[in-house]
């Protein structure tokens, strides 16, 4: 007999000798039996569960002759099981905490209207009419408190419909009654005597003895005592929660919560043993001070104010010196979230903006501290900030200095603080002119004082390098923008000194194409005005701000118009390049309106240029292919770009190849002959020259050339270019191909990795010794790095980025990206993963994983998901004890009653009683017995699926 044979004649055969879980219906047999089982250490089922069921079997309709539901039968048992239901909840003392977590709605409401026929209430009779010593125990079921999903109730077949239904009636009702649960709270304020609630001998007496005229009985004093302080301070708290929450719609009824939050507190540090009340202790503190800094207290008795309702009082009182003091020393005490003084700038901007004037000097000064503050936290001053640095007065010069002598700590002083400081010194030096860099060394001394050695160094640096080198007065002309300004800067400085002025920043650079070009202009004037104009528009294109580059680059454009037809086209080029990577940008940004027929016009144009002698930038064909790739033009690159071009340009050979591929793939056609081109192109790009040498003994070996690419294109020229593309159909024909050659190279059938579209690619190669290995690998990493840079969320590109992981052996990253996958395609888990997407390989893959990181529990829960389920697999794996996750956790995510069995048959076998009793109370489930209605059970296993994958994703995403 084989060891998995042995097993399951072990499970079959014998259970271990524990105790099984008590049953409903014994507490009816022995009514001792209750008692004696909530005594227990821990007691099974639960209290909160013996309320559910007691209250369900006693609820549940009864059959008339006909076969129709009638309601629940008014007799001896029902009436007994109902009050062991107030029983338990008396043995809880009433705790509504721990009732409300762990009851349903209705089961609440069953449980007190139970108590409420219990204490001889006529039916019928209000709450408003009622003796208040009843609504003790009540006092905090309102309805702003939420519904939380609970036990199966009522009809199996419609629970989820039915418990919603329910639940919203009685919500629905508790609304309507909100007006006079208020009325009776504030009511019981007035009440000076001490109560007393039902014990469990006060209800069995309460259920013998005969009830009074006045629905008292003589146990009404039997029970336990609750004091009137008890009783207020309680009330005062869920007072205020009501107000506050009405405080949306009423501002004023903010005071009424404050006062009512006020007392609660005062209450919570008199009364004896505070910690029975319902009353969460850091909620209170919270209401109490968001009511403070809401109607802006300045009552002694409640104490200081908090930083934040510091501000808000500043804010309201118009008390602004104190506001800008406040948020200097927060740059020390970092009390107030970041966020907020952000907020705290725009709200003052916004009233600035609204005519407020005298908020000038207020929003400025925020500023600077804002920008202080987002120093000292590694982060980058804002724009306003740099902004304002590009023309400060003396006064902010002064402000500034206060703020960072105030803020930058010696006690603090750390290697990583001084280079936040020094780099927020060297920021602002930067921008300043020679003149405001010297306030900045100037008085007072305690700035320079306050500052690092490196820090002031770096200071004094920047002063010394604006002192010499060129005439200050250039520098206008570096920071400028406009073109007329520069033209008019540039004469000025031709009329002080002969030199080349393009040199005067080393940031200045025009591609080396065009350089040659600009420097023959004899006109020194127009020689620098073209190379300044075309370096300040090329460098705004590289930082996105199109508007000034526009500027820029027409203005450029003009100028050179009128001597010079070549640097003309040369302008016309670069004009489109910042046009194209305008409407890149947009499009990134989720404007996906197509671009204008005019500029896919110039396009073309561009593409099909043929001028004698023109300098071309290689970069501006790169941007002009993709840019037709990624809005679809396939039309033009398939069948009207000249094949002169594509003969003599690689990337429009590869971009016509592309589109013509990806135009039969949306055809749903499987020709295979543009396939195979780009194939072969592509096997080009990553193969290398090889070469024969003989060695000293005469053997020949085979050396490959690494440097000596054989295709159309470098390989990382190609990835720049790849690099370009956005279209998602593109880049998944490109990662479909790399995938096909990454196997082929790899010659291993048993990991392959999943793409889309991989049948039109041939299924061998002919040079398999020319192709670099390594450079396949790398080549689909990027790929599929970069189009998930674009969309993280596409299901195709997660599955090809997990199987590559895997066959590489990084299991954890690969399982990562196997629960990412289901994530984006199930609404993170709440609605199942196709079972296309998580297929029986997939989720072999994702077991062999778990596997290899030695979480053998999570590999006996992934068996389950399987079509068949893999007892072998999973009673191997839960055989291990060098187990990495956290075993007896994941019991409640198995429902295969095969493997709990086991579960509890190995860790009786090993003597662990603790894990074994977990999986006795998962087997003894309701919802996982075998004679459920089959819809039941797919119920509680999916619903198991969607905690284990929710569970995992923690984990490892």
């Amino acid at each position: 007999m084989s060891a998995e044979a042995a097993d399951r004649e072990a499970v079959s055969g014998s259970r271990p000798c524990t105790p099984p879980q008590t049953s409903w219906f014994e507490f009816l047999l022995d009514p001792s039996l209750l008692e004696q089982h909530l005594q227990s250490p821990h007691p099974d089922p639960s209290p909160v569960q013996l309320i559910i069921q007691f209250l369900e079997q006693a609820s549940k309709p009864s059959m008339n002759e006909q076969n129709q539901p009638q309601p629940p039968v008014d007799n001896q048992r029902n009436r007994t099981l109902k009050l062991m239901g107030l029983k338990v909840a008396a043995h809880l003392r009433w705790d509504l905490n721990a009732l409300e977590k762990g009851l349903t709605t209705p089961v609440l409401n069953m449980l007190l209207n139970e108590l409420l026929c219990v204490s001889r209430v006529p039916p019928g009779v209000k709450h408003v009419d009622l003796d208040l010593a009843i609504r003790t125990i009540v006092l905090s079921s309102f309805p702003e408190k939420q519904t939380k999903p609970g036990p199966h109730q009522l009809n199996m077949m419609n629970l989820v419909q039915q418990e919603k239904e329910l639940t919203e009636n009685i919500l629905n009702v508790l609304r309507e009654q909100a007006t006079d649960s208020i009325m009776v709270l504030e009511g019981a304020l007035s009440i000076k005597k001490d109560f007393y609630i039902h014990t469990l001998r006060t209800l069995d007496l309460l259920a013998a003895e005969p009830s009074t005229a006045n629905g008292e009985t003589e146990s009404s004093t039997a029970g336990l005592r609750v004091t009137a302080q008890h009783l207020h301070c309680q009330v005062h708290y869920d007072l205020g929660g009501i107000y506050f929450q009405q405080g949306c719609s009423d501002v004023s009824l903010y005071k009424n919560a404050r006062e009512h939050f006020r007392m609660a507190h005062e209450l919570h540090l008199k009364v004896d043993y505070p910690e029975s009340l319902c009353l969460d202790k850091e909620r209170l503190a919270g209401y109490w001070s968001a009511c403070r800094s809401l109607t802006g207290s300045s009552d002694s008795r409640d104490g200081p104010l908090s930083p934040y309702g510091q501000i808000c009082s500043f804010m309201r009182n118009n008390n602004y010196k104190a506001l800008i003091e406040e948020v200097i020393s927060d740059n020390v005490t970092f009390t107030l979230p970041n966020s907020l003084r952000h907020s705290l700038q725009l709200e003052m901007l916004a009233k600035l903006q609204q005519g407020d004037k005298a908020l000038e000097e207020v929003c400025l000064k925020l500023c600077v501290c804002n920008a202080v503050r987002d120093a000292l936290e590694g982060g980058i001053p804002s724009l306003s900030f740099h902004q304002m640095l590009l023309k400060p007065s003396k006064e902010t010069i002064s402000f500034l200095k206060e703020v960072c002598a105030r803020s930058f700590s010696q006690e603090r002083l750390s290697e990583t603080s001084n280079m936040k400081e020094s780099l927020f010194i060297k920021t602002i030096c930067d921008q300043l002119d020679h003149v405001s860099l010297a306030l900045m060394a100037s008085s007072p001394k305690p700035f320079m004082d306050v500052l690092d050695e490196e820090v002031k160094k770096v200071l004094l640096e920047q002063i010394r390098k604006s002192s010499s080198g060129f005439s200050l007065c250039a520098k206008p002309l570096i920071r400028s923008l406009d073109p007329r300004q520069i033209r008019q800067t540039l004469v000025e400085l031709h009329g002080m000194a002969e030199r080349h002025f393009w040199r005067v920043n080393s940031k200045w650079e025009v591609p080396a194409d065009y350089l040659s070009v600009i420097l023959a202009i004899k006109d020194k004037l127009i020689r620098d005005l073209v190379y300044i104009l075309m370096a300040k528009g090329l460098h705004c294109i590289n930082i996105r701000d199109f508007v000034h580059a526009r500027h820029l680059l027409t203005a450029c454009l003009e100028l050179v118009t009128e001597f010079s037809p070549k640097l003309r086209q040369v302008m016309l080029n670069e004009l489109l390049l910042m046009e194209v990577r305008a409407h890149e940008v947009a499009a990134a940004n989720g404007k996906t309106e197509r671009p204008p027929p005019d500029l896919i016009s110039r396009v073309r144009g561009y593409l099909e240029m043929k001028i004698h002698d023109l300098p071309m930038r290689q970069n501006v064909g790169e941007e002009c292919v993709a840019f037709m790739l990624n809005w679809r033009e396939n039309e033009y690159l398939t069948l009207q770009v000249p094949q002169s071009l594509i003969n003599n340009n690689p990337y429009i050979k590869i971009g016509h190849l592309i589109a013509s591929t990806c135009k039969e793939l949306s055809g749903h056609k499987e020709s295979k002959r543009n396939a195979k081109e780009l194939w072969e192109v592509m096997v080009q790009i990553c193969s290398v020259s090889s070469q024969h040498k003989r060695s000293i003994d005469g053997s020949v070996s085979l050396l490959k050339n690494r440097e000596s690419s054989l295709g159309i294109l470098s390989r990382s020229k190609f990835m720049t270019f790849v690099k370009k593309l956005q279209e998602p159909l593109v880049l998944t024909t490109l990662i479909s191909l790399f995938v096909r050659l990454h196997g082929i190279v790899r010659d291993d059938i048993v990991n392959e990795v999943s793409a889309e579209h991989i049948s039109i690619w041939p299924l061998s190669l002919n040079n398999l010794q020319c192709v670099d290995v390594e450079a396949v690998g790398v080549t689909l990493k990027e790929l599929v790095n970069y189009a998930l840079s674009l969309n993280p969320n596409n299901l195709s590109w997660l599955c090809t980025q997990a199987d590559l992981y895997f066959v590489t052996s990084q299991y954890s990253a690969a399982l990562h990206y196997y629960l990412q996958a289901g994530m984006v395609c199930s609404d993170y888990f709440i609605k199942p993963v196709p079972p296309e997407v998580y297929t029986d390989q997939i989720l072999k893959r994702m077991i062999k994983c778990c596997s290899m990181l030695n979480c053998h529990t999570q590999v006996a829960v992934l068996c389950q998901f399987l079509r068949e389920v893999d007892y072998m697999t999973a009673f191997k794996a839960l055989q291990e004890q060098n187990s990495h996750d956290s075993m007896d956790s994941f019991y409640d995510y198995i429902w295969d009653i095969t493997i709990l069995e086991y579960l509890t048959y190995i860790h009786h076998k090993r003597g662990e009683s603790d894990k074994s009793q977990v999986a006795i109370k998962a087997i003894g489930q309701t919802e996982l017995n075998s004679s459920n209605p089959e819809e039941v059970l797919q119920l509680a296993a999916q619903k198991r699926k969607k905690r284990f994958l929710q569970a995992m994703a923690k984990l490892y995403i």
